[in-house]
């Protein structure tokens, strides 16, 4: 790939740099930047017009860049950027996919206005009404999927389009905390640093990060995610036609592929676009072969994307789920409140056998049931645990139910009967019902 480092104030681009520098971005190049994992780093467009994942920067504004973030600024007609503070990476790329990625966008728009127009000209409601693109990115881990949405979504919205954004990747959450499925719509850019702009966020609690935990599980809150979903874009043409783009995990091998055909099955998925990968590329051509009206494209995966190793994973889990409680910028003032053990109920998917021995063939061994709702007593084994706050009336309706969200048990009392728990706003919980997985986080 060829590249160049800009120059000016404090040097040009690389490792472990610091200081105030800028960088001359040519046409259609980009400035790749990895904040050090210690400080922020502040960052500023001083010429010229340039995006991050889709979204616009605003000219001679200071935006500052928490730890840890990599991100890409693109121009498409030039700019000079200024940045202050560490950065363990930055240089100026000239060769990117951003042609191909921005000629997908210009094919779901032509797809969103004919379901508009289409939308506008039937004049009963329909069983299968016309509906705009349902995009669905896959790959392999570490092939840009997240950063591809995130331009997806952003495009459309500059447009004025409001699409609805399905994050299946239970591994790191953009939506919420990770360990959930999740949708909302979006209704402007995505912010460079915030993320995803929240309006009432439909979330699922799977309770892990990994798939592997509980397949089955996995593949019912799916449905459950994609039933809802079809409920609220059937009342809402506006959306409907906007369509949908989906992010999935990168386990795209073995049980891992299994569940990206459910997928896309389960969401109706329409427009497959496949990052870094021939192998699946090749796979999905031959088993969707079958199915009319699904297209599949092949896409090359940036340059920029960095392997990310299992120790980086993990603090962004943990980082991710301490913005939940604190706020991107340490802002937020979470709420510590105390329960008696009667006051609160807690549950756990998945567990206790499908059948007794006696009701199975000879030799059969019984099996865990892998959706059954199994009460959980209070115990040590739940502090440092994060608890989803299920919007289920009833214990038989928490597989089905979404969550509003959640809590973090940071005491429990065993000899008075106590539990101490910390949420994001004061008042008293939505529910008494909770759900607990294996997600855990320590202040």
């Amino acid at each position: 790939m060829a590249a160049s480092t800009g120059t000016g104030v404090g040097g040009g681009g690389g490792t472990g740099t610091g200081g105030t520098r800028k960088f001359k971005l040519q046409k259609e190049s980009e400035l790749r930047v990895e904040v050090g994992m210690d400080s922020p780093l502040k960052l500023q467009l001083v010429i010229g017009t340039a995006e991050v994942f889709g979204t616009e920067l605003p000219p001679m504004f200071w935006m500052t860049f928490p730890a840890a973030h990599k991100f890409a600024v693109f121009t498409w007609h030039g700019c000079t950027i200024e940045l202050d503070g560490i950065s363990e990476v930055a240089y100026v790329a000239d060769e990117t996919p951003m042609v191909s990625y921005v000629n997908v966008h210009a094919v779901l728009e032509r797809r969103r206005r004919k379901a508009k127009e289409a939308l506008a000209a039937s004049d009963a409601p329909s069983t299968n009404p016309p509906a705009g693109p349902r995009c669905i990115v896959v790959g392999p881990t570490d092939s840009g999927k997240s950063c591809l949405v995130r331009m997806l979504l952003g495009w459309a919205a500059r447009e004025g389009w409001k699409p609805t954004y399905a994050d299946l990747d239970i591994g790191q959450g953009s939506i919420t905390i990770p360990g959930t499925v999740a949708a909302t719509p979006v209704e402007m850019p995505i912010h460079p640093i915030e993320g995803v702009p929240l309006d009432l966020p439909l979330v699922y609690f799977y309770g892990h990060t990994t798939p592997s935990v509980n397949v089955d599980l996995y593949k019912v809150l799916v449905k459950e995610l994609a039933r809802t979903l079809d409920i609220q874009l059937v009342s809402n043409s506006e959306v409907q036609a906007a369509g949908m783009v989906i992010n999935t995990m990168g386990w795209v091998d073995g049980v891992g592929y299994e569940l990206l055909l459910h997928a896309i099955e389960t969401l109706r998925a329409d427009v497959v676009l496949v990052l870094g990968q021939e192998k699946l590329y090749s796979m999905l051509q031959e088993v969707l072969k079958v199915r009319p009206g699904v297209d599949i494209v092949k896409l090359h995966k940036s340059g920029g994307v960095v392997n990310r190793n299992s120790k980086y994973r993990q603090r962004t889990r943990v980082l991710k789920t301490k913005e939940y409680f604190y706020g991107l910028s340490n802002d937020l003032s979470p709420h510590s409140s105390v329960a008696n053990f009667s006051d609160l109920q807690v549950f756990r998917i998945g567990g206790g056998p499908q059948a007794p021995r006696s009701a199975l063939p000879i030799g059969a061994e019984p099996t865990a049931d892998p959706t059954r709702v199994v009460p959980v007593g209070f115990s040590r084994d739940l502090l440092h645990v994060v608890l989803a706050v299920s919007f289920a009336k009833d214990p038989e309706h928490l597989l089905s139910s979404n969550v509003a969200g959640f809590i973090y048990i940071n005491e429990i009392d065993m000899q008075r009967k106590k539990v101490t728990y910390m949420a994001p706003c004061p008042g008293p919980l939505p529910s008494q019902l909770l759900l607990a997985g294996s997600l855990a986080w320590t202040e």
